[in-house]
């Protein structure tokens, strides 16, 4: 990855500064920079892409919630001043730009979810893996794609890194059991910003049937569907999500000037 990550204050991101239009691009519960290489390389010319590192780990213990993490996201917005944003999420990620939108609407100028949490997500089950089952998190982690060999030694070292750190994991339960009370099924008919559902047909954690109630609870949505793809479609076919999300931002940009 070209671009470091920036320390200002308790803020650490990656920016880009390609282009007046700012894309920031919000990770989930196991997310790194690494899950959005595919659309940093193809963006970061023509657009301002921002990945702002969620404090997952490093709030106290007290606010990590998802409203916490709404509040970082809300934070480093006003800190840098930026007028609209496209925000992407990818599952918890979905999950923090849906209530962004639903909190600052007028920052918005576009939705793109994958494999978004809010509705319904069958994550790691009821109960924590158990420390040290190496083969367990390789497992859980390859399941998360359609091709398993889409997680790599590197991912899976880090998801099992974070199990492993009991701070960590602790804050992963509670950040996820957080995430299924926010059920936002009641709250999505007051979103009005243009919105791109992109969605693995083979999704096992966030099921196909995910992104279609979101279709039909936001407004102002198109719903596509990728073959041969799981939860996180971003990594496992990045040169159709990119095109999608390409001619997507296209047609909004449009719109606005228009």
């Amino acid at each position: 990855m070209e671009y470091g990550i920036k320390e200002e204050g308790r803020f650490k991101y990656i920016e880009s500064e390609g282009g007046e239009e700012n894309l920031l691009l919000l990770h989930g519960l196991f997310g790194a920079l690494s899950n959005f290489e595919g659309i940093i390389s193809h963006f970061s010319q023509k657009y301002n892409v921002i990945v702002p590192i969620l404090p997952i780990f490093d709030l106290p213990i007290r606010k990590v919630s998802l409203t916490g993490l709404v509040d970082y996201v809300i934070d480093f917005v006003e800190y840098k001043g930026y007028q609209k944003v496209h925000l992407l999420g990818n599952s918890l990620g979905g999950h923090i730009a849906l209530l962004y939108a639903l909190a600052r609407p007028g920052r918005v100028a576009s939705i793109i979810l994958t494999g978004s949490s809010g509705l319904f997500e069958s994550a790691m089950g009821t109960s924590f893996p158990k420390r040290g089952d190496y083969e367990f998190i390789k497992k859980k982690t390859e399941s998360t794609f359609y091709t398993p060999e889409v997680a790599s030694k590197e991912l899976v070292d880090e998801v099992f890194d974070i199990v492993n750190d009991r701070n960590k994991a602790i804050r992963v339960v509670a950040t996820a059991k957080s995430a299924v009370r926010h059920n936002l099924g009641d709250n999505l008919h007051q979103i009005k910003a243009p919105t791109l559902l992109v969605w693995g047909k083979q999704d096992q954690i966030t099921p196909a049937f995910v992104g279609e109630k979101f279709h039909e609870l936001i407004e102002n949505s198109r719903l596509i569907f990728l073959d041969e793809c799981g939860h996180a479609p971003m990594m496992e076919h990045p040169e159709a999500f990119n095109q999608h999300l390409e001619n997507f931002l296209k047609e909004v940009t449009a719109k606005t000037a228009g």
